[in-house]
């Protein structure tokens, strides 16, 4: 592995992977802040299938959801860079029952671990206790619907939560519904409660979104449709306004794709999209009004289907997860174009999520 010490100016990254793949579970490492080479640290396998993680704002703990029938998550204990210790996350205490099916992602909010549980179509509440690691569950909001797609949208199947930029609002993505829908959690007991449900397009299929750094504008990436939806946020009301549509693949392209997952650029002025399938990190332009989406170019990924989509804190490189090659690939992003070239890659069989801390 090599040397495995942080270097002044690097930074710390975890790589979650799928364990029922051949994956390592957890995977620690340090980001070279020249090159943006990864180096690993440690790993653990102590929860299952840990797809998607999320870290604490302090960077102690991080936080991992168990993507299997009998959904859970997990909290980690990581050690410090201050410390001079190098080593892989520890699980602490026993995993957490979501009280939900496949857990795909999570959120921290209003003091609580938020997850999306897939199968069961679901919102989940966890505390965070204060040493970091879960209560039992607080709250829970269960979708119903369903939409056009005759094995996909069955039902609900909640495949994101995030916060909004204000921290009032908790986002869930339904893919089943072809809706966003709004809540609120109790920052003291944690309940969850439904707020506003927006209706897309049906048979779209919503997977993932992004706000723009303004915090005016989220952006919606459609799994089912391989297409972007562009909305407005108000804040103040806590409301999700589709204004319009646009393409993520050039036309003509016939392979079936699913999108995965979507980054804003820093400065607003680019949004990139993973796209598996056709194995590539879409490019597309947004205009002044943020309202406006080009598609500029399409990249390879690197690898296999591209799960996740991962921008550096300096908004300088994107991570790719290629789950299916089993790799984590990076790229320099040129500052004028937008355009990514790849870099390098690093071996993680399984791999589904990078995630900076």
């Amino acid at each position: 592995m090599g040397d495995t010490s942080d270097r002044p100016g690097d930074r710390r990254v975890y790589i979650g992977s799928f364990t029922s793949a051949g994956g390592r579970g957890i995977i620690a490492a340090t980001v070279d802040a020249d090159t943006g080479a990864l180096t690993e640290l440690g790993a653990t396998d102590a929860l299952a299938d840990p797809s998607y993680l999320a870290l604490a704002a302090d960077g102690s703990v991080l936080y991992a959801v168990s993507e299997g029938e009998e959904g859970a998550a997990g909290a980690f204990e990581v050690t410090p860079r201050a410390s001079g210790r190098t080593s892989a996350p520890r699980l602490m205490g026993e995993p957490v029952p979501v009280c939900g099916s496949g857990p795909t992602h999570l959120a921290l909010a209003a003091g609580h671990l938020v997850t999306a549980n897939y199968g069961s179509g679901s919102v989940t509440v966890l505390p965070v206790l204060a040493d970091g690691s879960l209560g039992s569950a607080a709250g829970m909001l269960q979708h119903e619907g369903n939409g056009p797609h005759p094995d996909r949208q069955e039902g609900p199947h909640a495949h994101q939560v995030l916060p909004d930029p204000s921290g009032r609002w908790l986002l869930a993505v339904d893919l089943g519904t072809d809706s966003v829908r709004t809540s609120t959690i109790d920052a003291d007991s944690g309940d969850i409660t439904a707020h506003a449900e927006t209706a897309l397009r049906p048979g779209t299929g919503p997977r993932h979104l992004a706000f723009h750094p303004a915090g005016t504008h989220a952006y919606v990436l459609n799994e089912l449709e391989t297409t972007l939806t562009i909305c407005r946020w108000d804040a103040d009301k806590g409301t999700l306004e589709p204004v319009g549509e646009a393409p993520v693949l050039p036309d003509g392209v016939e392979a079936a794709s699913y999108a995965s997952e979507i980054v804003v650029s820093r400065d607003g002025g680019y949004l990139w999209a993973a796209v598996r399938g056709h194995d590539s990190i879409a490019v597309l332009r947004l205009d002044e009004t943020r309202e406006k989406a080009v598609l500029v170019t399409t990249v390879d990924c690197g690898g296999r289907w591209p799960r996740d989509l991962t921008l550096d804190p300096a908004g300088r490189r994107l991570y790719v997860s290629n789950e299916h090659s089993g790799d984590v690939t990076w790229f320099d992003i040129d500052p004028v174009t937008g355009v990514p070239s790849r870099a390098g890659s690093f071996e993680a069989p399984g791999a589904s999520c990078v995630i900076f801390g």
